[in-house]
């Protein structure tokens, strides 16, 4: 992952001014707070979370799909 080091927010400025985390977020599509100053949350907006998260089911339900054909034999034995 490539990070923006405009987007690069100390944990106690992003505790203070939480608003500016928030403008990065919109400006920048991501902040990364960090924490004893190495990256330790990254923020985003909840739509591109969702997104993510799609992207991951969407991998899980194509490995499944290749199992499910590769042992199609012994899933047809174990449902009887």
């Amino acid at each position: 992952m490539t990070i923006n080091t405009n987007t690069l927010v100390s944990i106690t400025e992003a505790n203070q001014n939480f608003s500016r985390v928030a403008r990065l977020v919109d400006e920048n599509g991501a902040a990364v707070i960090l924490k004893n100053n190495v990256p330790r949350y990254l923020i985003v907006e909840f739509g591109q979370a969702e997104s993510e998260k799609l992207a991951v089911d969407e991998d899980v339900m194509a490995i499944s799909k290749r199992l499910i054909e590769k042992n199609r034999q012994a899933y047809e034995v174990l449902a009887k």
